[in-house]
């Protein structure tokens, strides 16, 4: 796993330009923190920050390929690549020879072998730029479903590209602007493919490529996409689906445990990860190690919510037990959550205010307590995206609205959406959320085209499971890889194997909820491998804290930032609501998704305007 940037210019002296590239790659140092790189000619430079996961002694970056004293093509890539082997031994044959073990130099010498469409040829979680001097060209690559995040700006006669929006906003040329659109796209809480929030900002969309060449005038980029989500009719019984969704995750775990490092998998006690778990126990490969999170207290001072009927950390235990693992509770205190070291680093990260800051920094916590024992680590998330586990899928009230379900169970709290209650109402028109997200959901509904024989349901159901994996899940993988990059941790998600994606998108929803439960089909897969009790349980999110001191430490910061004359935040504030709320005598409540996620966001803001001294163009 590493963090890759670069810039191209056919108009300028590159060779010169190493120290700005190894700045940009520089703001990515946690993501690569065993060894950095850059590499120049005349129109390219290209930085590479590296964590060292597969044939760790070598695959160094940026890779050359050569032949004759001439440069074929030069390779900065992050991610992993679970085909490797195949792949290497198919190009083998073609005459390729390897000087590594890896699978960096499979995806240099598949680029020299099939050019912009090897991204085809490979299976995993992938970034990659390959400057190719013959052509002067550049390829950009993401994989299928977008768990590795790669960003570019255009510029008159290049672009710059970066693994992270921080590597570009590095770059003297590029200022850190915020429009309308991109304040409704972050307070939407949804991710537009190519959208990234930031002006003249772009990320390269889920399975597609770029090319760059030159052009009279000016730079040519075409994008091109590569992969989507096919629709078609599900060919198969009950029985043999729930048979085949087991083969491919079995398959898929066994697949993302390939490591020189030492791994392990997160476990919640719900049935998504316990079943990664299961499949880890069962590979062969040892005894596993497992890690959960939980909190301070949080068992004894329980209360059921809307969200969570029950803590996870009992779940978990049970499972490890059941299974076979190593397992280890991690647990977080509130000063801990509260730490403005641990504040700022989450945001950091994302480099973008969250409505949901304290599951951040929850994750960030689990994740750099993973991180001092285990270098690579499995999760699971994706599967409620697959399966239907949200309420966004459940509830018949969002799931038809002309608007993404989730962005309506949001505008139910608020009428500008999740974590809007305290900002200015007239920035709130402006910006108007329920209309962008609403323009956004037309979009999302028009690349989903009708399956022949699909009930009026079964079509509803298909949009919305497609929403979820295209505007929703995009999200989540940006923050787990932002998350986990900020501590040096590999993430791996095998729920994201593109091969499993695409057969459970396309079970009908009256077979993924046959026995009138969420994720029924999963559930039936392992059934014979985890405790009925987990089985059975139902959907609980990441956990949050209930401790009230934590609402104490919310109501300082609020009535902090409302009084400070020279916060950046004070011009987006409802003046008279923000006023009433810091006069009131009492913690910020902590059971709710109302008062604290809409503190919370002021919160975020304020930090995100002043550390990243963001312009506002609105």
């Amino acid at each position: 796993m590493c963090g890759i940037a670069g810039w191209i210019d056919f108009a300028r002296e590159m060779s010169e330009e190493g120290s700005t590239v190894r700045a940009m790659a520089g703001t990515l140092a946690n993501r690569g923190p065993d060894d950095e790189a850059v590499w120049t000619d005349a129109d390219a430079a290209l930085g590479h920050r590296r964590l060292a996961v597969i044939d760790v002694d070598d695959s160094t970056q940026p890779m050359t390929a050569e032949h004759d004293g001439r440069t074929l093509a030069v390779l900065v890539h992050n991610g992993e690549v679970y085909n490797y082997r195949e792949v290497r031994a198919e190009l083998t044959a073609r005459g390729h020879r390897f000087r590594t073990a890896g699978d960096t130099e499979v995806v240099l010498r598949a680029y020299l072998e099939w050019g912009p469409e090897c991204a085809r040829r490979l299976e995993g979680m992938f970034a990659f730029a390959v400057w190719d001097p013959r052509s002067r060209q550049l390829l950009l690559a993401r994989d299928r479903l977008g768990i590795k995040p790669l960003y570019y700006a255009r510029t008159a006669q290049g672009l710059l590209f970066g693994s992270e929006p921080k590597a570009l906003l590095a770059h003297p040329s590029l200022e850190c602007v915020v429009d309308a659109e991109g304040l409704a796209e972050l307070l939407a809480y949804i991710a537009t493919p190519g959208h990234a929030v930031y002006r003249g900002i772009r990320e390269l969309p889920a399975g597609h490529t770029a090319l760059l060449r030159e052009g009279a005038g000016s730079a040519v980029l075409r994008e091109s996409r590569y992969w989507s989500l096919p629709n078609h009719a599900h060919p198969d019984p009950l029985e043999r689906t729930v048979e085949t969704v087991r083969g491919l995750l079995q398959e898929s775990v066994r697949d993302h445990l390939v490591a020189d490092v030492p791994l392990c998998t997160l476990l919640s006690g719900g049935v998504d990860s316990s079943a990664l778990a299961a499949f880890a126990a069962r590979s062969g490969s040892g005894r596993p190690r497992t890690f959960a999170v939980d909190f301070e207290g949080h068992t004894e001072r329980f209360r059921k919510d809307f969200w969570h009927e029950d803590p996870d950390a009992p779940y978990a235990a049970e499972v490890a037990r059941h299974v076979g693992t190593d397992h280890e509770p991690v647990v977080l205190r509130t000063a801990d959550l509260a730490d403005h070291v641990v504040d700022a680093a989450a945001l950091r990260a994302q480099d973008l205010p969250r409505p949901i800051p304290d599951m951040d920094r929850s994750l960030y916590l689990l994740l750099r307590a993973v991180r001092q024992r285990s270098t690579v680590a499995l999760m699971g998330e994706v599967a409620d995206e697959l399966f239907g586990g949200y309420q966004s899928f459940r509830d018949p009230t969002l799931v038809d609205t002309a608007n993404f379900p989730w962005v309506t169970m949001g505008l139910r709290v608020a009428p500008h959406g999740m974590s809007t209650g305290l900002l200015d109402p007239g920035l709130l028109r402006k910006i108007d959320v329920p209309d962008y997200s609403a323009q956004r959901w037309s979009e999302t509904v028009a690349e989903v085209p009708d399956v022949p024989g699909e009930s009026e349901t079964e079509r509803v159901m298909r949009r919305v499971g497609h929403a979820h994996l295209t505007r929703w899940l995009p999200l989540l993988l940006a923050r787990d890889d932002r998350l986990s990059m900020a501590v040096g941790l590999e993430l791996r998600v095998p729920y994201c194997d593109h091969r499993l994606v695409e057969y459970v998108y396309n079970i009908p929803w009256a077979m993924k909820t046959a026995d009138g439960r969420e994720k029924s089909v999963l559930r039936s897969a392992v059934a014979d491998l985890l405790p009925d009790s987990v089985t059975q349980r139902r959907k609980s999110p990441f956990p949050i804290t209930q401790d009230p001191h934590y609402g104490q430490v919310l109501r300082r910061r609020f009535n902090a930032v409302v009084a400070d004359p020279a916060s950046p935040v004070r011009p987006l504030l409802d003046g008279p609501a923000c006023a009433e709320l810091a006069a009131e005598d009492r913690p910020i409540a902590v059971d709710g998704w109302g008062e604290r996620r809409n503190v919370e966001m002021v919160l975020q803001l304020d930090a995100w305007l002043r550390h990243y001294r963001v312009r506002l163009d609105l």
